[in-house]
């Protein structure tokens, strides 16, 4: 057992979507629109961190291969007491990048959550409304 073997295959453009959603206090969504998170530009710090972990997934997820990841976009949008996150990730590869999506969508919600913690907190110190959820694929593609 091991790593897929790809050798065999040729290089093809490989697109992948992922998107997941952070479940906050309207408070706390409050605190974002006004740009007063006490860690600073939540969006901003979120989508770096998630641009890194795409680029990092092979040294997270032990079957991944090492892939030259060429484009890397997040967005964000809030509804409600809801932040939805998406990546979208693009390579030449002889594999698809759902893996690094997946990964990057993870890696900015967790992000997110990290920086609003100290808002999120309850008297006790837990988070009942915090939620993470919903992490999927929306869409695999390759070719042009």
């Amino acid at each position: 057992m091991g790593m897929v073997d790809i050798s065999n295959k040729t290089p093809i453009l490989r697109v992948a979507r992922a998107r997941g959603t952070i479940v906050l206090k309207s408070t706390t969504i409050d605190v974002i629109k006004e740009g007063n998170v006490k860690k600073g530009d939540v969006f901003e710090t979120a989508k770096i961190a998630g641009m890194l972990a795409v680029k990092r997934t092979p040294e997270l997820i032990p079957h991944c291969h090492p892939i030259p990841i060429e484009g890397v976009d997040f967005s964000f949008h809030m509804h409600g007491n809801r932040i939805d996150v998406e990546c979208e990730v693009k390579a030449h590869y002889k594999t698809g990048v759902e893996m690094e999506a997946l990964t990057g969508v993870s890696v900015a919600l967790l992000t997110i959550w990290d920086m609003v913690k100290y808002l999120e907190k309850d008297e006790n110190g837990q988070y009942p409304m915090t939620q993470i959820k919903d992490i999927e694929v929306l869409e695999k593609r390759k070719g042009e």
